[in-house]
């Protein structure tokens, strides 16, 4: 019997619909059949792939709608971010439609009579899995830089939005020539058969670090190279310089956008005694306006809110206390209110694993030099943000955080075209960015010069 997937709406409980899950013949069968039509994708010219990748992403933006509400009746998220999250994933196609043919190699100094440079070729098979908190968005990321440079991909979407996944990969996939972009739908178990296959190039992987550090284990034996972005238990740290209301406005958007689910959300915040009770009564403000004016998304299922109530109840039986939220709310669904806690300890699990929900865990910290030495006390390395009006703290934070990214003053503050390489157990390899490129393709050297006479 086909085992099948069935997705319940985080709305109200109702059933959204249900797929089957690819067998692991399946998940073979599409990866060889990716592997067959490699060869003459690869061949296809730079500028070629290019232009197929544009029409692919406007047959995106002609179904935005459409793949917009299909998020948001999965995944709970509100229809304007995940109308957001579609568009964004258009633009990212139409970038690496753009970068894709002019990504070179080097030219080497060697002798006169001689050449010497570098050619990026296409590592071949890829299988990418991605997740459900942006699913469109991060899969065109994944998606784009793998085809555009080459590869042809089998695309794995999250188990939690898989009728998302499934359309996304149909509209791509008319674009594209038979093959070069399979999509397979399935729980963990066809995530395992496709990332331990030894038939495989590369695999990328967004999503959690326990997910991701399984794929790289599997990887030692395969042999294949991994690119993923994984968890984060991102820090903001808050001088006493800054005014509280706009530092309570910054990690609230920080801690409750998409309600907490994006793997740069703040998750544990370090704020200076001098400002922390403006600041703490401000904070609880901004939960409380969330909480009634009906701009927080639910959390993606009844799974995922168990999780963030286990981590919230076990910080206020340790001692936390709670400002506004943490209560489950009657009614059908998995919504979950924002929830500011203070009187928190860096071993409280809201403080040093990622709780992924709409949760403001408050430390109060004695100095900034403090509140940074907490901050990069942690297994992950992600991202972090510091909250200050002094250059010194800021190029201080700069130096001794060792994340990927670090952002001072906008907790989602960043320049088109960015990458970043995350640390320890939040991954390795660039996930995004023109450096994307680089991680899909390998270089050959080649050296030519004329016989002798």
């Amino acid at each position: 019997m086909t085992a099948e997937i069935t997705v319940l709406s985080p709305h109200d409980g109702t059933s959204v619909g249900t797929l089957p899950c690819a067998s692991e013949d399946d998940v073979r069968g599409a990866v060889a059949a990716a592997r067959a039509a490699s060869r003459a994708w690869a061949r296809t010219s730079p500028e070629e792939r290019g232009t197929i990748l544009r029409t692919a992403a406007d047959a995106l933006a002609e179904h935005a709608e459409e793949l917009a509400a299909l998020n948001t009746q999965e995944t709970g998220k509100l229809p304007d971010e995940a109308r957001g999250g579609v568009e964004a994933g258009v633009g990212t196609l139409r970038q690496y439609a753009e970068l894709g043919p002019v990504h070179r190699g080097h030219s080497l100094r060697g002798s006169a009579l001689a050449g010497d440079w570098t050619v990026a070729e296409p590592r071949g098979v890829v299988a990418a899995v991605t997740p459900w908190n942006d699913p469109v968005a991060v899969a065109a990321g994944l998606l784009g830089a793998a085809l555009v440079t080459g590869n042809t991909v089998v695309h794995k979407p999250s188990e939690r939005c898989p009728h998302t996944g499934a359309r996304l990969g149909e509209v791509l996939s008319a674009a594209l020539p038979r093959d070069v972009l399979i999509t397979v739908t399935g729980g963990p178990d066809t995530g395992r058969a496709l990332t331990r296959l030894p038939d495989l190039d590369v695999v990328a992987h967004v999503g959690s670090s326990a997910t991701g550090e399984a794929i790289a284990r599997a990887a030692v034996e395969t042999g294949v190279h991994v690119i993923r972005e994984n968890g984060g238990n991102d820090p903001l740290v808050i001088d006493d310089d800054v005014d509280p209301s706009w530092a309570a406005e910054q990690a609230a958007i920080g801690a409750f956008t998409n309600a907490g689910q994006i793997c740069t959300s703040v998750e544990r915040i370090y704020v200076h005694r001098g400002i922390a009770e403006p600041f703490l009564e401000a904070l609880a403000g901004q939960a409380r306006s969330r909480n009634t004016d009906g701009s927080l998304a639910p959390l993606v299922d009844h799974r995922m809110r168990e999780e963030v109530h286990r981590h919230v109840t076990e910080a206020l039986d340790r001692g936390a206390t709670a400002l506004e939220g943490a209560r489950i709310p009657d009614g059908a669904g998995s919504s979950y209110p924002a929830t500011v806690l203070r009187d928190c300890t860096d071993d409280m699990l809201v403080m040093s694993e990622e709780t992924f929900g709409p949760v403001a865990p408050v430390l109060v910290v004695e100095s900034f030099d403090e509140g940074l030495r907490r901050a990069a006390e942690d297994r992950y390395g992600l991202a972090a943000t510091v909250l200050t009006g002094r250059i010194s703290h800021a190029q201080q934070a700069i130096a001794e955080l060792e994340v990927g990214t670090v952002k001072v003053n906008n907790v989602f503050g960043g320049a088109p075209g960015g990458a970043a390489q995350p640390r320890r157990a939040s991954g390795d390899g660039f996930g995004y960015g023109p450096e994307l490129l680089d991680e899909m393709t390998q270089v050959k050297v080649v050296h030519v010069e004329m016989p002798p006479v």
